[in-house]
């Protein structure tokens, strides 16, 4: 039953609440719009080649009608001259008109690329809550990247392929209208047959977008994961689960492809239908009263008419299969970030540190809410510590400050400034912040710790090194602060990786300073040292702790139990351990287990 619970958290398909429209189609083509002078190159160079490709059937009606039976020697060479040069046009044009499409199609992915990337790092930690991470980076890279045929070949055939359609139906109708008419005759189960394809073949792109989705998140999960997989020997079971969304993929893929290979044989099968019947119309019906030269040019022009067609039925074939990837793509791109800047949001100037909740009520979710007309006034240069039970709300309070998330009522001001209407970067910019779960990004130690401030000078980042005792063991790697670090820091232990970004967090100087269990993974000894460093450090500088090890905390100048939705005690340690409350349980009770393990 557990296992089949995890499988459906990745077998679940993201819906789509609306068919693919116009719109989506007008959105693309505004990237295109940007590059419109490339654009009308290779559409002229391809009309150029479609032209002298229609000529064709014409110089053979000629050939065969006056040529062939005047024995005209000196008229075939010239013909034949012709072809050559229509050939060596025809190759020159889609050289072109392939290199200006490809730099056309390469450069519109890359503007949709860095535009989603752009906006979902406006999107708040909602999004990403809600979301598994591998279906993000699947809309990033592999949906996009999905688009790059549809704008490179689809778009600008399909404007050719329309052009050669209406000029080979009107050489036909001036041919000889009656084998048109036969032609056209046709048209309707054309379209009524791509018409019932085109509708179950959508219906199955999007459900194959959805399973590719639903796999890509399962592996960059377990690849996030693998220690752990490895550690609980999970790899049968995570290998049953990969591969009941590997089926699941593999059948809407199958059955996608079905729709698709149906569309060329559809339209194929009843142009040679129809360029049968009419041969047979024109040899039995009008026998006598239609030239060979005029049979002969109504069978390529009937090509002509046809393959523009079939084409153009390939491009709604590609439209449908990318009309998904357009959706989430733009659907993606569409969402608006719930935490964003006032129209008239100012900057924040610079700040002392004095901090209010006033009233605040906040919950992740509506109907489950974790502070409720919480009210706390914090002094410039004062520091709190957090603590209470898990999931009581310490490390909510602390996100609203950084404005992570927006609260449901009442105010949060730094020294006087609503922090909802001050923009985003100039409150953020003026905190630093050592989150609980620490990452470190691939590239230099260096350039980690610089991380938040890029203009930070070598002897900057080095003392903020020196200021949590990260500089000895830095030193000590092969090329010190340039040495390369792999993402998430896999070369460091746990407590490196801490100390890393506590220095990143320490660097930026800021005036507000959040610690979320900023020592949690440290050993006891290196825990004192760094407590001796930060006693210099948080001077004059608004602090906020989080911490389980409450021995870390008692010179905090305030220390705040958070619990049933708002704050259950507040005091120093002194007074909170005369009271004998939640904090004094707290404190005996970790004090009495470390005397039982020293034991």
């Amino acid at each position: 039953m557990a296992k089949e619970k995890q499988r459906n958290t990745f077998a679940e398909d993201e819906m789509l609440d609306q068919e693919f429209n116009k719109e989506q189609l007008k959105k693309l083509l505004i990237y295109l719009a940007k590059y419109s002078s490339k654009v009308l190159m290779a559409l002229i160079v391809i009309l150029v080649s479609s032209l002298a490709n229609l000529v064709t059937p014409l110089i053979m009606k000629f050939v065969i009608d006056d040529i062939i039976p005047g024995h005209d020697i000196k008229g075939l060479i010239i013909i034949s001259t012709i072809f050559i040069a229509i050939i060596i046009i025809s190759s020159i044009c889609m050289k072109f008109r392939i290199r200006f499409m490809s730099e056309v199609g390469q450069s519109v992915i890359k503007d949709i690329r860095t535009d989603i990337f752009t906006h979902i790092q406006t999107l708040p930690f909602t999004f990403y809550d809600n979301r598994p991470h591998g279906k993000i980076l699947v809309r990033i890279v592999n949906y996009v990247n999905s688009l790059s045929d549809l704008i490179s070949n689809g778009l600008i055939n399909l404007i050719v392929d329309l052009f050669s359609f209406i000029v080979a139906l009107i050489i036909m109708i001036t041919l000889d209208f009656r084998l048109t008419i036969v032609i056209l005759l046709f048209i309707p189960f054309a379209f009524a047959g791509i018409t019932y394809i085109k509708n179950r073949q959508r219906k199955s792109m999007q459900e194959v977008s959805s399973k590719q989705a639903n796999m890509n998140a399962y592996i960059h999960e377990s690849i996030s994961g693998m220690k752990v997989t490895q550690s609980f020997t999970r790899e049968k079971v995570n290998l049953k689960i990969f591969t009941d969304i590997m089926d699941e993929y593999q059948d809407k893929w199958i059955e996608s492809r079905h729709y698709m290979a149906l569309i060329f044989p559809l339209v194929k099968n009843i142009s040679i239908l129809s360029q049968g019947i009419m041969m047979i119309v024109a040899l039995v019906i009008f026998k006598g009263n239609i030239s060979p030269g005029v049979v002969v040019a109504a069978l390529g022009y009937s090509g002509n008419f046809w393959m523009p067609l079939l084409n153009i039925s390939e491009f709604y074939n590609q439209l449908v299969s990318s009309s998904a990837y357009l959706e989430r793509i733009f659907e993606t791109i569409d969402i608006k970030p719930e935490i964003k800047d006032k129209e008239n949001a100012y900057t924040l100037p610079a700040i002392s540190g004095e901090i209010i909740f006033n009233n605040v009520t906040f919950g992740y979710e509506k109907d489950h809410i974790i502070l409720e007309n919480f009210n706390l006034h914090v002094k410039s240069g004062e520091r709190i510590a957090l603590v209470g039970p898990t999931g009581a709300g310490k490390t909510t309070v602390v996100n609203l400050i950084s404005r992570f998330y927006d609260i449901q009522s009442g105010a949060i001001t730094i020294d006087g400034h609503n922090i909802q209407d001050v923009t985003i970067n100039s409150l953020r910019s003026q905190m630093g912040i050592m989150m609980q779960d620490t990452f470190i990004f691939s590239g230099t130690i260096i350039d980690n710790i610089r991380y938040g401030k890029l203009d930070a000078t070598d002897e900057e980042v080095i003392e903020a090194a020196k200021t949590v005792k990260a500089h000895d063991f830095i030193i000590q790697m092969e090329n010190g602060y340039n040495t390369e670090v792999n993402e998430r820091g896999t070369r460091l232990s746990t407590g490196q990786r801490q100390l890393i970004s506590f220095a990143r967090a320490l660097l930026m100087n800021p005036k507000i300073l959040i610690l979320d269990e900023a020592t949690s993974s440290i050993d006891t000894q290196t825990e004192k040292i760094i407590q001796e460093s930060l006693e210099k450090l948080l001077v004059n500088r608004t602090s906020f702790v989080i911490a389980h090890r409450l021995s870390t905390i008692k010179n905090a100048d305030r220390i705040i139990v958070i619990n049933n939705k708002g704050i259950e005690e507040i005091g120093n340690h002194d007074e909170l351990m005369s009271n004998q409350g939640h904090y004094f349980n707290l404190y005996s009770a970790q004090i009495k287990f470390l005397k039982e393990n020293v034991k």
